[in-house]
């Protein structure tokens, strides 16, 4: 009956037309890119600690060594998502964001009662527990938002990754308009009520939306990616010039309401690309049925070897030899196949590449995490006003983002054209970090806005080069067990860097001000330091680790500049011809697409035949 209605002609839509269309755009793929969208705008909240941990410290009582003990649990929880990626394995994504959902709204509404007093005072490892939980959902809502995602757009995982990972960077800045927007600039513990009740109702509101679809893929599918990237930065320039005029202006609670309505609107202006291309598609959908009636006996051919639909070729294992030992797991830890190929959990774990890359991230993204972490407490002791404090967390998030996405398309662009390696624009992202380190360490006057930009930048720009050289050295076969790898060394550089040293050093300076001023320091009183001497040490402390970091990834450029110089995607693309050409030798159809192929190769070089919970 739709179908009829649709083809009539007629000037309005029907009621059943209106309901066919309303279906289909809510189950359709690329609503669901919207759904991860809004789930990964508002999932940043790892990255806001600066903006409450003052009100953490003082409504507790906490010295710095202790908050920063705090900001470590936060950044273990963030980080750490190899749970959730076994429940994702097991389970549907509405599992995984229901859980991640509950998680986020626990953590942060225990944090958020023990600081305005609604419960008794919790220990210390009560509260490093609320806010490990309400840190790791953040790594539930990347697994069940982003990995669907994913593998309904397999030949566009590159866009998808950047956009979505993009709109975390930029979640930070758009919390804190919303927050502004709903209590104003004054009740800062209001954003951890905020933190923990929005990301929390946004995710249950999509449950069911994010799921796996089967679809195959669009002509224009990139150019859509793109058009979405396109807003996204529309999105990252208006909250870049609207942080930069709240810095200038003191904004009243209307000019508050008008800003965060605006950025809401750039939120859901996606739904437009959304709606044209899911009509788009259900008028195609439609106009089918009515354009192709099924064919008349007569014409019916019947063939002796119908084809068959979807395409499935399996290749036959290799036959076992009499007499071949298969190896286990252990014997072949230290024996990798060659570089690019799929490596063993273990084999990846103990190869001197994985050490390197490990060494890396622990100093580099530890430095860049710490002085995000710390951006509150250093705007306070270098005499910042509280609202510079926000605008400083504000630019960090805009240029997390733009960091996320340059080193993403840019590290692509330059290896495809110019062979230029990623481990060596990993060192030069280093390297650049190392001068905003710098700027903290020397307090150069109103040198933190610049600051903020250069280590916001750098954090993000690690993260798409890091995990990308992963899966490029050691293959896709076990990537998401070596992604959170990769990711699980970043706490432990925090915790180094964080508490045992900017934590450590800027109570000594504190106790040394007040020694100096003539006021002994009591137990659970609060520990506050002045001036650009409370963070000088730390920095360059800082700034020579990741000094180090740049030296250790040269060696890594050395190890991997015969990889890199090669075609290191040639392996997929003569796996796409080989396994299409035996779909046309076992069909004698060579122009039939090929949309399913299952495979069964022996192991290559150095791996041996372990299952899968090596």
């Amino acid at each position: 009956m739709v179908v009829a209605e649709f083809s009539s002609g007629g000037g309005g839509w029907s009621i059943s037309q209106m309901r066919s269309f309303g279906v289909h755009l809510i189950l359709g793929q690329w609503f669901m890119i919207f759904a991860a969208i809004l789930i990964m705008s508002v999932a940043g909240a790892t990255y806001m600690f600066s903006l409450y941990s003052k009100d953490i410290k003082t409504s507790l009582g906490y010295d710095q060594s202790t908050l920063n003990l705090l900001s470590s649990f936060k950044d273990l929880g963030g980080n750490v998502g190899i749970i959730s990626g076994l429940i994702n394995e097991v389970s549907p994504p509405w599992v995984v964001l229901s859980v991640g959902a509950i998680m986020n709204f626990t953590g942060y509404f225990m944090i958020w009662l023990a600081v305005t007093g609604r419960i008794a005072k919790p220990r210390v490892w009560q509260m490093c527990l609320y806010i490990c939980l309400g840190a790791n959902s953040q790594t539930y809502a990347n697994t069940g938002a982003l990995v669907p995602c994913v593998k309904s757009f397999p030949e566009s995982r590159g866009s998808i990754l950047g956009l979505l990972k993009g709109f975390v960077g930029l979640s930070g800045a758009i919390i804190t308009q919303l927050y502004h927007t709903f209590y104003g600039d004054d009740d800062s513990k209001s954003l951890i009520l905020l933190i923990a009740w929005l990301p929390a109702a946004v995710s249950l509101v999509f449950l069911r939306i994010i799921r796996v679809i089967k679809i195959v893929r669009q002509t224009k599918e990139l150019k859509i990616f793109y058009n979405l990237l396109y807003m996204s930065l529309g999105l990252a320039g208006f909250l870049m010039v609207l942080i930069i005029i709240q810095d200038r202006l003191r904004f009243t609670g209307i000019e508050y309401t008008v800003s965060g309505s605006v950025v809401v609107f750039l939120i859901f202006l996606p739904l437009t690309i959304v709606f044209k291309e899911e009509f788009n598609l259900w008028k195609t959908k439609l106009q089918a049925l009515t354009t192709d009636p099924p064919s008349p006996p007569e014409l019916k051919v019947v063939t002796e070897n119908p084809i068959p639909d979807p395409v499935q070729v399996t290749l036959p294992p290799v036959p076992e030899t009499p007499g071949r030992k298969v190896d286990s797991c252990f014997q072949n830890v230290f024996n990798p196949p060659e570089r690019g190929e799929d490596y063993t959990i273990l084999q990846a774990i103990f190869s001197i590449d994985m050490i390197i890359l490990f060494t890396v991230t622990t100093c580099g993204v530890g430095g860049t995490l710490t002085a995000i972490d710390n951006l509150g407490q250093i705007g306070k002791a270098l005499g910042y006003p509280a609202h510079s404090i926000t605008t400083f967390v504000s630019l960090v998030s805009i240029w997390n983002y733009l960091g996320r996405v340059v080193s993403g398309f840019a590290s692509e662009e330059f290896l495809r054209r110019y062979k230029f390696p990623r481990p060596m624009m990993l060192t030069v992202v280093l390297l650049l970090s190392c001068v905003g380190h710098l700027l903290i360490a020397f307090g150069v006057p109103n040198s933190l806005y610049l600051a903020s930009v250069i280590i916001g930048f750098c954090f993000g720009a690690q993260w798409p080069l890091i995990f990308a050289i992963i899966s490029e050295i050691f293959g896709l076969k076990y990537y998401a067990t070596l992604y959170n790898l990769g990711g699980g060394a970043s706490p432990v550089g925090a915790y180094i860097l964080n508490v045992r040293v900017a934590g450590y050093l800027y109570d000594k300076e504190a106790l040394k001000q007040m020694t100096a001023q003539g006021r002994p320091w009591k137990a659970g009183q609060e520990l506050t330091c002045t001036g650009a001497h409370c963070y000088k040490m730390s920095f360059i402390i800082i700034t020579a680790a990741t000094l180090l970091a740049c030296l250790i990834s040269v060696i890594l450029v050395i190890r991997t500049r015969n990889f890199y110089k090669g075609d290191i995607y040639k392996k997929f693309r003569e796996g796409v011809k080989t396994a299409e050409t035996v779909a046309s030798t076992e069909n004698g159809h060579g122009d039939l697409p090929l949309r399913e192929i299952e495979t069964s190769t022996a192991p290559t070089k150095g791996q041996s035949e372990c299952t899968t919970n090596s």
